[in-house]
């Protein structure tokens, strides 16, 4: 049976495979997709994450597979991310699990988000599908449960999370890739990521829970964990396998 699946993904800035990988797996498996923004615009992609021949700083090597940017490419052409919802709009009654996208942007717009907040309590109450990741892990984290002391709802929990080891330290900026005047994201500019997302999980799961935070992960060793109702997975090299994980839950 098709399930509704509601995808939140940044203005500011999303890792493309980190949308891209999901959202094929969850419409090749015959499910309904609806995508959410904060500004209820087309989610672009870092240039950096389309870039076949990115070399990430810390972990020295090509990030972005040629056959994934060509497929970002594609979607970008054919259009099947323009005009998502508000994610003010968005009602967890409507839909059956509730997918969140990584990537630097998202620390600006989807982590601290208390809307995105609310969609995640209202789906982990009613025990729909979380999956977060990247440093979407950081909403479930921030995402507080007030039947439990407003202890994080992931407490106790084994997740992923984004390496402290791989967190940038030098500038960082967000330029997207297709950028247009009513849709240009941010000319912030933050000195490395936001905040160390392995050291906020880990506050997070508390002393019963367990933050899995390989720095050795890679495509060949992805790290995604399950743990009703979440689904985490560690970063970009996880996507594909935390598609496969999302697709298996739902079925």
């Amino acid at each position: 049976m098709a399930k509704r699946v509601l995808f939140i993904a940044s203005n500011y800035g999303l890792w493309a495979e980190e949308l891209q990988a999901p959202w094929d797996a969850v419409r090749r498996a015959g499910h309904q997709a609806t995508l959410a923004t904060y500004l209820g615009r087309t989610p672009l992609p870092l240039a950096v994450s389309v870039d076949a021949n990115f070399v990430d700083p810390i972990q020295e090597y090509k990030m972005n597979p040629a056959e994934v940017v060509r497929r970002v490419n594609e979607i970008l052409d054919d259009g099947a991310w323009n005009s998502p919802i508000k994610t003010t709009e968005a009602d967890m009654a409507n839909f059956d699990a509730l997918v969140l996208v990584g990537g630097p942007g998202a620390p600006l717009d989807i982590t601290g988000n208390l809307k995105v907040h609310e969609l995640v309590l209202e789906a982990y109450l009613a025990r729909k599908l979380v999956a977060a990741l990247c440093y979407s892990v950081a909403a479930l984290a921030l995402t507080r449960d007030p039947e439990q002391g407003n202890k994080s709802v992931i407490y106790g929990r084994t997740v992923t999370a984004h390496p402290r080891a791989w967190d940038f330290d030098t500038d960082l900026t967000y330029p997207l890739t297709r950028e247009s005047a009513d849709n240009k994201g941010t000319d912030v500019v933050t000195p490395g990521f936001v905040f160390p997302l392995q050291h906020m999980v880990e506050d997070a799961v508390g002393p019963e829970g367990e933050v899995v935070s390989d720095a050795k992960a890679n495509r060949e060793r992805p790290s995604v964990r399950v743990d009703p109702p979440f689904i985490t997975g560690l970063s970009v090299e996880s996507a594909i396998l935390y598609g496969e994980k999302i697709v298996e839950a739902l079925a």
